[in-house]
């Protein structure tokens, strides 16, 4: 697995992730459509011209789940059995098309599952900044993972 299991993380561990995404408008545009939500501020560059922004914003939930998605080569491929929770979830500047995300994750703290020996449960801390080294989002995210199989 190319993830890591339960007992390869430690509290503090940070990744800069190496990969990275610049979101494009049809990313904005499918994605708002694939999940219905009509909102102009995503779709229609003419009524977005006259808002404080001046231009479509990209859709906040694919920001989340670009930022998360980077994150997950690196720490969770093939080893999270679910995701338990996502909190603190902000994003403190707008994503525009043609923004290039870059993520970072840190590990806030992890136990071991009360209700399974062969699990514990990490809190990861996810940061996108964009381009110009602004953060975009981020989120408190709870995975529910395995530990090393026994030998």
């Amino acid at each position: 697995m190319a993830g890591l299991y339960y007992e390869q993380f430690s509290e503090g561990q940070v990744f800069n992730h190496d990969l990275t995404r610049t979101v494009t408008e049809m990313d904005n545009v499918l994605f708002s459509a694939l999940t219905h939500n009509p909102q102009p501020l995503h779709l229609d560059e003419e009524f977005a011209k006259k808002t404080e922004f001046g231009q479509r914003l990209v859709n906040s939930l694919f920001t989340l789940g670009v930022m998360i998605g980077i994150s997950v080569g690196d720490t969770t491929l093939g080893t999270t059995i679910a995701n338990l929770g996502m909190t603190k979830v902000e994003f403190p500047k707008p994503v525009f098309h043609g923004d290039t995300l870059r993520v970072k994750t840190t590990v806030l703290s992890k136990r071991m599952s009360k209700s399974r020996s062969d699990a514990g449960i990490v809190v990861f801390e996810h940061t996108a900044t964009n381009q110009r080294g602004e953060m975009v989002a981020l989120c408190h995210r709870s995975a529910f993972m395995r530990c090393k199989p026994k030998a």
